[in-house]
């Protein structure tokens, strides 16, 4: 990188991080309401005997050891400003959250990425740690076991905390229902784990595996020209060793053991997402050898899909291992679809997003939740759940919007 533009960026730093050190204050003041009101839901009754206890397994992942398919729900772009400017969108998104999470009741929740959304000129902050807390406080207060997949805005270069910072928030032991695990310190990336699912036979019967799909590459180190960044060799060598050894485990109880059936969630989708809606569409809209299309649409500009710019192999792995049935991803906020590509569910979550694309606090038809089941023998069932639905209650009055493609 030139010298003069290094010197641009390092003043603008310099700029920001004054900027944000006066703020501080101010955000705290502006968001105490928030923190109370994240803190304020009632945990979710479970019936007795209902509510699933995880525990370590001896690899250190967490291990649900039952009978049935788990229930998961899956989040996406919650997008918590934290800031002066985003308070009362933010009280919108918690709500909608305390919502789905109450009535859906879910095993585990996963949020696939940009919980937070520390950008000045639409949260009026930079601190994406008080965001994170606020976000933990929610989801503690549910009483529902959780993981996260770390998003491009969870933590951006102007941003008051680190990535490793942010994953630090996450894996703090003293939080009773956060999942979450930093992952090997080998593998690129913050928040790598797997959580598995074992019968009464110790059979693991499930597992989930989380990514951390990175932020922004080359230049782009503001993120604003949409140059992702890609899931690095040496987390698809990660998951790769960790499905053949879940499969060898498997096999020393019961050698007959089919290769058991997982999901992968991250944020930023794979090329394939891509790749799969524009098989469909050029073959008007109409199935192909390779596309089965299951419900939703490709509704960002342009039918556009932001994935990474480079490549890489983790669906060429998933496919010769043939263990993951699907791959759940945010990220673009009104794609909201779900296409079967050669085999492997290829799943756009609804998002939250109340602030960061311009009037999409006013449009509802992308805003829900995901509920996932995975049966033992690798059977799939993906509902996209519209937040604006009646059985989604509310604490606080819920917005009335649009929901209208």
């Amino acid at each position: 990188m030139p010298d003069f533009l290094m010197k641009i960026i390092s003043l603008v730093l310099g700029v920001i991080t004054s900027i944000s050190m006066s703020m501080s204050s101010l955000t705290a003041l502006v968001n105490k309401d928030n923190f109370e009101i994240a803190s304020s839901f009632d945990a979710v009754s479970y019936s007795e005997g209902e509510q699933l206890v995880p525990e370590k397994d001896a690899d250190g992942y967490w291990t649900f050891t039952t009978d049935r398919a788990l229930k998961i729900l899956q989040l996406t772009d919650v997008h918590i400003g934290g800031g002066a400017i985003s308070v009362k969108k933010d009280k919108k998104a918690l709500n909608a959250v305390a919502a789905m999470v109450t009535a859906e009741k879910p095993d585990l929740i996963v949020v696939t990425g940009d919980l937070v959304y520390p950008v000045p000129f639409q949260a009026g902050t930079f601190n994406n740690g008080m965001a994170t807390d606020m976000v933990i406080d929610l989801f503690e207060s549910l009483g529902v076991y959780y993981t996260v997949c770390l998003g491009n805005h969870d933590s951006e270069i102007y941003s008051n905390y680190s990535r490793e910072q942010i994953a630090d928030k996450y894996a703090d032991p003293s939080l009773r229902y956060s999942l979450f695990q930093k992952g090997p310190e080998d593998v690129d990336g913050f928040g790598n784990h797997v959580i598995k699912v074992k019968n009464s036979k110790g059979i693991v019967t499930n597992a989930y595996f989380m990514f951390d799909s990175n932020e922004y590459v080359g230049a782009d180190i503001f993120g604003v020209m949409g140059q992702y960044d890609n899931i690095h060799p040496n987390q698809v060598e990660w998951y790769k060793e960790n499905v053949l050894a879940i499969d060898s485990a498997n096999k020393a109880i019961d050698p007959a053991c089919p290769m058991f059936p997982s999901l992968m969630f991250f944020h930023i989708p794979l090329k394939e997402f891509d790749d799969a809606w524009k098989e469909y569409r050029a073959n008007g809209s109409k199935d192909t050898e390779n596309v089965r299309y299951v419900t939703g649409g490709y509704y960002e500009s342009n039918e556009k899909v932001c994935c990474g710019v480079g490549d890489d192999n983790l669906f060429e792995t998933a496919l010769e291992l043939g263990s993951t049935k699907g791959i759940c991803v945010g990220h673009d906020h009104v794609n909201n679809a779900i296409l079967n590509y050669k085999g492997i569910d290829l799943i756009y979550g609804m998002s939250i997003d109340y602030l960061a694309y311009l009037g999409i606090d006013k449009k509802g038809a992308q805003r829900g939740c995901t509920v996932i089941t995975l049966s033992e023998n690798g059977d799939l069932s993906v509902s996209l759940e519209n937040y604006y639905q009646d059985k989604y209650v509310t604490k606080y009055e819920k917005e009335k919007v649009s929901t209208d493609r």
